[in-house]
């Protein structure tokens, strides 16, 4: 698929209807309007009918969208129709809160190594990935080899985060995760995703603020 020009908040948005049609899926409701899907999401039904449009053509007028068609065309869209394994680098506080997070593996993605340049810490295990071995920084290009990695996630601190991010680009990894409060220079075929959980904080402050 041909995703250059399709904007970004579009691809974004995509995992809003994803989870909404999910949720309908469960009330077995099987089809669903653009209207119910933007009143759902506080969206006009035009948004949601142009986003889906970047991809192909998506269900039928004065009926609307087959609700398990339109789950399985999205997850094919996102990549969520298959496994992808996951490394995680940084063992610390935050590591061991998204090892213990259940959400990543109900959309396909399996956490598989675990890695951390604390000596005090190789060997042992993560209380949210029990069968994982904490190992060295130093095996992330053989384990990315072997489990054939593309995706990673950063959870170190600001200094360590552009060294981890290297290792992992120069070991293959395409698609990186980060948490570390600091931007990455990576090539440009390598994609970044930040979680600044700090910054989200500001803009929530911003807008509770801007009321006051």
């Amino acid at each position: 698929m041909k995703t250059a020009g399709i904007p970004a908040p579009a691809v974004r948005r995509l995992s809003l209807y994803l989870r909404e049609l999910e949720s309908i899926w469960r009330t077995d409701q099987r089809t669903v309007s653009s209207k119910q899907l933007g009143d759902a999401l506080k969206l006009t039904p035009t948004q949601i009918r142009k986003d889906l449009a970047y991809f192909g053509q998506f269900g039928q007028a004065g009926i609307g969208y087959d609700v398990e068609e339109l789950i399985t065309r999205i997850r094919r869209i996102l990549g969520t129709d298959r496994t992808w394994n996951v490394l995680l680098v940084g063992a610390g506080n935050l590591g061991m809160a998204l090892s213990a997070y259940r959400g990543f593996a109900k959309k396909g993605f399996k956490l598989v190594a675990v890695f951390d340049d604390d000596p005090s810490k190789i060997g042992k295990t993560l209380s949210g990935a029990p069968g994982l071995h904490i190992q060295p920084v130093s095996a992330i290009p053989a384990m990315v080899k072997e489990k054939d990695i593309r995706l990673a996630i950063i959870a170190v601190p600001a200094e360590s985060a552009q060294g981890v991010a290297s290792i992992l680009v120069s070991a293959g990894v395409r698609g990186l995760l980060n948490f570390a409060p600091v931007n990455l220079d990576v090539a440009g075929n390598v994609a970044v995703s930040a979680v600044d959980l700090a910054v989200q904080l500001e803009q929530l402050s911003f807008q509770v603020g801007a009321g006051v």
